[in-house]
């Protein structure tokens, strides 16, 4: 018998995602994991925070149909960076919702349980370079493998970690680029970011 391709593999692991029921408050959302995540040979594997009600949850594509999916085309085009050319995904899969329907943050549970998930894409992909888009997304790799990284000390930096290389970046929602990290900043955090692309 033949040893399954990394496309099947990936086939597998979306597969069972879409039809996890785990998380009480989530079990009636469907994982947003498919082929239009992106490359299973990336220059960069991309971990944000959970898809959007606006955005990916209704497009089924991560970061499009909203505004953050809009500022991270701008970031991407700064560096030449094209959605082929890596894969995007998130510390939850579905997309949280609060009693009025709108986008909450993924609770500590539901990030461990989407945490497996998470594992199996990095260890089938293994990618050269992980870049984290928000404190979640970054919070969500120390269930992978520990590590001390924060935003507030080490955004836009190149760090080691898991064996590869990692770019911890602010996420690029409006109210983030309003409050916390406009866009120029993040503009030249991507620029590390190229950097990393370049020394990998």
């Amino acid at each position: 018998m033949s040893k399954p391709s990394k496309a099947q593999i990936f086939r597998r692991i979306a597969a069972e995602a879409r039809a996890c029921t785990i998380c009480p408050d989530l079990a009636d959302k469907t994982a947003v994991l498919s082929e239009l995540n992106g490359s299973l040979a990336p220059k960069v594997f991309f971990v944000g925070e959970a898809p959007g009600r606006a955005g990916a949850d209704r497009t089924r594509r991560p970061f499009t149909g909203d505004k953050s999916g809009e500022n991270l085309q701008i970031l991407f085009d700064s560096i030449g960076l094209s959605r082929d050319d890596v894969f995007l995904t998130s510390a939850v899969m579905c997309s949280p919702r609060s009693a009025t329907d709108a986008n909450r943050k993924p609770t500590r549970a539901e990030i461990k349980n989407c945490s497996r998930y998470l594992r199996q894409l990095l260890d089938l992909i293994d990618p050269p370079l992980v870049a984290t888009l928000g404190a979640v997304g970054l919070d969500s790799l120390k269930l992978i493998e520990p590590h001390s990284f924060t935003l507030k000390e080490h955004a836009g930096t190149i760090q080691h970690w898991n064996g590869r290389l990692l770019v911890p970046l602010y996420h690029p929602s409006p109210l983030v680029i309003a409050s916390q990290r406009g866009l120029e900043i993040q503009l030249a955090n991507f620029q590390t970011l190229k950097q990393a692309i370049d020394n990998c």
